[in-house]
């Protein structure tokens, strides 16, 4: 079976979407016919193996780039096509080709129908669905969901095309657990420095603290205008000491800074899954997030807490995580690990995505 996936970009800047589409094709590239279908970027990820095709997806090129992509499809003829994200002109219209060739295509918004994104920009998210999102989720043949939650609300604004969840996944054969847990000291922050994931209010709640012995390391690029606002805070609140904003870790140096860290918070308005929730449980990190992520299991299985997102509560949850013995941190990391393994270990997501292609191969969806 040929499946094309067609994401905008996979440029290192790209956050959670082209994560997960490095961590899925290295497994599903032994599964399917892998083909990934991307815009042209200063610095793309790595997909080892994979038949990447690179487009000038410039709008300017809008005619040019429809006939360059009905051509690549009347080539390769796959039998699905699937189409990662949504708010670029330029999916609707991959969708729009491949549909009229007769292609299947999946659709997974990724999060992009959240309230909080959906409240962001909200006069230019009317005009994008006035002129193509609308019509490219009602067409779409099959709706891709990560989680319920995710599945719920994009049921809620009316879109009812048959769906399949598949949660992302995380690679975890090589993953090494923590080996030694302390008392809570050392926090760490690792995302996407954008104002969606919060960072603010956990300066503000730190501060609330008022706790001089906790190291709080913020990693991960973003705008640097933005980052400077951030670093003001600190100066602002005499937190400067404190915080340490490391710009982007990759590869050994970010599974180090798990390693050295007593505790995970990711305090975001909104996450359609968010890996390094995953990351830092496979690790054997306790996390802290919020309801904005479809993270209850935190709660459920003991390794964390799922707040509601406010100062007041991350402060309240981060105390309580101090005052845990490291006896207790470990039992936390423990069964966040297992939870991990059991649950979204990246080669058991391969498989319920290939399943997901052959039931609509068979017509069984």
């Amino acid at each position: 079976m040929k499946v094309i996936h067609f994401i905008t970009s996979i440029d290192k800047s790209g956050g959670g979407t082209t994560a997960y589409m490095q961590l899925l094709s290295t497994e599903l590239r032994h599964l399917v016919n892998l083909v990934i279908v991307t815009g042209i970027s200063p610095n793309p990820v790595k997909l080892v193996g994979v038949d990447i095709r690179f487009f000038d997806l410039s709008l300017s090129r809008w005619f040019k780039l429809e006939k360059e992509f009905r051509i690549f499809l009347e080539t390769e003829q796959p039998d699905i096509v699937h189409i990662n994200g949504i708010w670029m002109p330029q999916t609707w219209l991959f969708q729009k080709v491949a549909q009229q060739q007769g292609i299947k295509v999946i659709l997974s918004p990724h999060g992009m129908l959240e309230p909080w994104i959906l409240n962001r920009h909200p006069l230019k998210k009317k005009i994008g669905l006035a002129l193509y999102q609308h019509k490219a989720l009602k067409r779409a043949d099959y709706i891709h969901a990560t989680a319920k939650s995710e599945l719920d609300q994009i049921r809620k604004l009316g879109y009812h095309k048959p769906a399949e969840i598949v949660p992302n996944g995380i690679e975890i054969t090589d993953l090494k657990l923590k080996t030694e847990w302390q008392k809570a000291q050392n926090i760490l922050f690792l995302s996407r420095i954008h104002p969606k994931k919060g960072i603010e209010l956990l300066i503000e709640a730190i501060g609330q603290l008022q706790n001089s012995q906790l190291k709080i390391t913020i990693a991960g690029e973003g705008d640097q205008n933005y980052v400077e606002s951030l670093t003001k805070l600190c100066d602002q609140k005499n937190l400067s000491r404190q915080f340490e904003f490391t710009g982007g870790v990759y590869g050994q140096q970010k599974w180090e800074l798990y390693h050295q860290s007593d505790l995970f918070v990711l305090p975001t308005y909104s996450e359609n899954f968010g890996i390094v929730v995953a990351e830092a449980l496979a690790t054997g990190i306790p996390v802290i997030t919020t309801t904005g992520t479809p993270w209850q299991e935190l709660e459920t299985e003991n390794c964390g807490w799922w707040i509601e997102l406010n100062v007041a509560n991350l402060a309240h949850a981060i105390n309580e995580a101090l005052q845990l013995n490291p006896e207790e941190l470990k039992g936390m990391g423990m069964r966040g690990k297992r939870l991990v393994a059991e649950k979204y270990d990246i080669r058991a997501v391969a498989k319920d995505m290939n399943a997901f292609y052959a039931n609509i191969s068979l017509n069984k969806i």
